[in-house]
């Protein structure tokens, strides 16, 4: 057949198919589904659960607020350094969780450059508190909300924008009536992304924010502990969040990629 690919390709491709699927048999198959529902209602789990939620949302919303304004300069606005601005916004995609945990402690830690100053002025201090979990996974997040809203905008016809100031359409009326509308599938695709990859960070949040139950302790630093002491709770937790990845993914099929 024509599409038929070589035998050494198709071999290859089952092997590289393996090292994604083998993982995952592992996981369901030590999987104890019969306390499953007992395992997930635990305190450590509730506590865990409940603060994954309402920091990975507060942090979707974070990086909505000020990643869609930033992704509406890098699109539009050219400027020296523009390369750089976006290498330096998508750093966070590349840099190891735990050196972006570094880099934020050494920034807003109580002795680090902004949060020494913070924390004299106000008594705030973000590692060790919720606000420092939500800032963390904010900055590990909010890079695929900007990449798939910055590459919507340029792929964006601008002669429908141009229409609308023709007829006397203010600038934000613009921005709130054709150009938001208009990306907004993208726009989506990229809020649903971002609250996925906040609600699976680690290594940022325990560098950063540390690892205290109730307070900072999130899902995959739940995960962690358990590995040790209850490794049936790990493998638990560990699938409700394969549960949430893949139908985050599942349900945005092709609509990110194809944004990139």
């Amino acid at each position: 057949m024509k599409n038929r690919p070589p035998v050494l390709l198709a071999v290859l491709a089952t092997i590289g198919l393996l090292v994604f699927l083998l993982p995952l048999v592992g996981l369901l198959a030590r999987t104890p589904w019969t306390r499953l529902v007992g395992l997930l209602s635990g305190e450590v789990v509730i506590d865990a659960l409940r603060l994954s939620l309402i920091t990975s949302l507060a942090a979707t919303a974070v990086s909505g607020l000020i990643g869609v304004p930033l992704a509406w300069v890098i699109a539009r606005v050219p400027f020296p350094g523009r390369s750089l601005v976006r290498g330096i916004v998508t750093l966070p995609l590349v840099l190891p969780p735990v050196g972006g945990g570094a880099a934020l402690l050494f920034a807003l830690g109580r002795g680090g450059l902004i949060g020494e100053p913070l924390n004299q002025a106000t008594g705030i201090l973000l590692p060790f508190s919720i606000w420092g979990v939500i800032v963390a996974n904010a900055f590990v997040a909010m890079p695929f909300l900007v990449i798939t809203v910055e590459s919507a905008l340029q792929n964006l016809d601008l002669r429908y924008e141009g229409a609308a100031a023709s007829l006397g359409a203010g600038r934000w009326i613009v921005l709130r009536r054709v150009t938001l509308p208009m990306i907004g599938p993208s726009l989506m695709a990229g809020l649903v992304l971002s609250w996925a990859r906040a609600l699976g960070e680690f290594g940022a949040t325990i560098t950063f924010a540390g690892n205290l139950q109730g307070r900072t302790q999130t899902l995959p630093l739940a995960v962690f502990v358990a590995l040790e002491s209850d490794r049936d709770t790990a493998i638990a937790l560990s699938l409700v969040m394969v549960a949430v990845s893949l139908t985050v993914l599942v349900s945005l099929r092709h609509r990110w990629w194809k944004a990139l």
